[in-house]
């Protein structure tokens, strides 16, 4: 395989809600064994889903701004060139305050990619401006591995 076949195809851009998610890995390129991804929040985004993974862990390292994570209940802030790892089974989510930010999540092993954010996707543009069901977005975690936190997402 050269190297040109192991780049990601697309570096499309999804966008979900106020926030873009741009892959630079899939698992298929990496053979299974990572996932990147490149994550825009614009300030007073957040994500609204508390969650946990059982079957990958999720580093984070940051590009621009601040974003805070919340994992198992302790906040995290993370700056640019800052790191956290959230372990398989925390509880996390992520809110960004006053200014724009980026980050970069690598996902080991990579059994997570964009078809989790191209449905969810599709369930904010079918709610046409309003929040999508929290029943609807739970289902789309599930599928994608994910087990919503709140009660709200069941």
């Amino acid at each position: 395989m050269s190297a040109s076949d192991t780049r990601a195809r697309s570096h499309e851009t999804i966008q979900v809600g106020a926030m873009a998610v741009r892959f630079l890995v899939e698992a298929p390129e990496s053979g299974g064994s990572v996932s990147v991804f490149e994550c825009y929040v614009p300030a007073a985004g957040r994500m609204p889903a508390p969650h946990s993974h059982d079957a990958f862990e999720e580093t984070i390292y940051g590009l621009e701004g601040v974003t805070t994570f919340t994992i198992d209940g302790e906040p995290v802030s993370i700056g640019p060139g800052e790191t956290v790892c959230i372990p398989r089974g925390a509880v996390h989510s992520f809110r960004v305050e006053h200014e724009d930010a980026s980050f970069l999540a690598i996902a080991t092993p990579g059994v997570f990619g964009p078809e989790y954010f191209r449905e969810l996707e599709g369930l904010v543009r079918a709610a046409a401006g309003g929040p999508p069901r929290p029943a609807d977005v739970a289902a789309v975690m599930r599928r994608h591995g994910l087990t919503p936190a709140t009660q709200d997402a069941v």
